[in-house]
């Protein structure tokens, strides 16, 4: 693990001990490596890895006695990823953990035997990630986050908050959530609207892409999840308020950090489920033969300082910043 990033995450510096030298006479060190597609300093990216490490110690696994986590941070960027994800697995750790599609898919063109626990996954089965959810085989399990029939419900809760809306776009990653695009594209007109799928892959895709929208009206936006959509989760907020345009996220913290409505899975406690899995592994279960697992619950988190005068969601007061309902 690089030094600033020992720095970024030091409220839980106790899981970052880099080398083995105090492991007990006789008791083996494995090895973690966990790949996440946020930067270390975000706190999303905090949160995230402080559940996975404190289950992980629950558990029996000590930092500096019997596991070492070799973390890397691509911050949003693909090329970033795929170099972390070529290291992970040249280095040979025990298990490899990743936390989106596109770090999945670096991590599998370098390895088709080490095996690897993934959390917030979107259509797993879908996706031709694994070829059952039940028995997965091979190497791949882990936890996946949204299913294609999420899609009718991002509509229905963006119509309730701007019933106005009559085009929607869905930005996503172009390389992936495929099935949950086309889910929306198809159920869009039962809601009045017509869905425009939206590819972007940076920054400037972002703003190119929103900005061309602009001089239309009634526009609203699904943000589909993705280490990219989250990491510049900022920029899309501050576009969607300077245009006024209502915004469903797939994550609570982007409610927090200013967008109007998240309606989304408890990612942290993928991750410690993550690590629960991880244990298994590492005490002899084989990948294939763990279940991928779907979300139980889901959560509405409400924004009430964006909500338009006109919608049909309202937050029981008092209001916090983020109200789950």
């Amino acid at each position: 693990m690089r030094r600033r990033d020992f720095v970024a995450l030091a409220s839980s510096a106790a899981a970052f001990v880099p080398l083995a030298a105090r492991a007990r006479q006789g008791e083996r060190v494995r090895r973690v490596g966990v790949l996440m597609g946020l930067a270390a300093a975000d706190p999303e990216a905090v949160q995230r890895a402080q559940a996975f490490e404190a289950t992980g110690r629950e558990l029996g696994w000590i930092a500096g006695r019997n596991i070492r986590l070799d973390y890397r941070w691509a911050s949003g960027d693909l090329n970033v990823l795929r170099s972390h994800a070529a290291e992970l697995v040249a280095s040979a750790p025990d298990v490899i953990v990743v936390d989106g599609t596109p770090l999945l898919a670096a991590v599998r063109q370098q390895t088709s035997s080490l095996p690897i626990v993934f959390a917030g996954i979107s259509d797993p089965e879908g996706s031709g990630v694994v070829a059952n959810i039940a028995r997965p085989g091979g190497n791949i399990n882990g936890f996946a986050n949204f299913e294609p029939a999420i899609g009718g419900k991002w509509l229905e809760i963006l119509k309730d908050v701007a019933p106005a809306v009559s085009r929607v776009a869905i930005l996503r990653n172009p390389a992936g959530l495929v099935r949950i695009a086309r889910t929306i594209e198809t159920l869009a007109p039962t809601f009045g609207m017509q869905a425009i799928d939206v590819g972007v892959r940076n920054g400037s895709e972002i703003e190119q892409a929103l900005g061309a929208f602009a001089a239309r009206s009634n526009i609203g936006l699904i943000v589909l999840p993705d280490p990219i959509t989250t990491s510049l989760r900022g920029q899309i907020i501050q576009l969607a308020a300077k245009d006024r345009w209502p915004a469903i996220y797939p994550f609570r913290i982007s409610a927090t950090d200013g967008g109007l409505v998240a309606y989304e899975i408890d990612i942290s406690d993928q991750f410690r489920r993550a690590a629960s899995y991880v244990d298994r592994i590492l005490k002899g279960a084989k990948p294939g033969d763990l279940p991928v697992q779907a979300p139980a619950k889901f959560e509405l988190v409400i924004n009430p300082s964006r909500l338009p005068k006109r919608s049909a969601l309202r937050c029981p007061r008092p209001c916090s910043a983020a109200q789950t309902r």
